[in-house]
């Protein structure tokens, strides 16, 4: 999917901003994220390296291709309920999360170069509870995916 800014869209097509969006609410955003990637749960995502560790401005424009973030910003539902893009901070934004429970669904450092879309959902619903997956999860998680 390539993208492209509104003004390049201008160029070819005619854009009506004015459309309204749909409310959704936080956790009616983060069930749908959760859902789209249960629809194919073993399917290999890329992670987003060393979140941790970059500066606020440099974490906020990470993305990647075939992220867990970018099978959301596929979603049109969720473009039109506001997803601007597919990047760390648009995330962070749209569906309420704070930098560790974003962290916790998408960083390299918790599932190597690839996570399986059923363990990032599982990570997205324990945000919707306000919890993290325990150690035991974890554990599992790294032995069998």
């Amino acid at each position: 999917m390539k993208h492209q800014t509104i003004e390049q869209l201008q160029i070819v097509a005619e854009i009506d901003q004015a459309y309204p969006r749909q409310t959704m609410s936080r956790s009616e955003r983060l069930e749908r994220w959760a859902e789209l990637l249960e629809r194919n749960p073993d399917r290999r995502l890329s992670t987003l390296p060393q979140t941790e560790y970059q500066p606020a401005n440099a974490r906020a424009i990470m993305r990647g291709h075939d992220t867990p973030i970018s099978i959301a910003f596929e979603d049109p539902v969720l473009r039109a309920a506001g997803l601007e893009n597919d990047n760390y901070g648009e995330a962070k934004r749209f569906f309420e999360l704070t930098d560790r429970q974003l962290h916790e669904i998408i960083c390299y450092c918790h599932f190597g170069a690839t996570v399986n879309a059923a363990t990032a959902a599982r990570h997205i619903r324990a945000a919707i509870a306000g919890r993290q997956p325990g150690m035991f999860a974890r554990m599992l998680e790294a032995f069998v995916g």
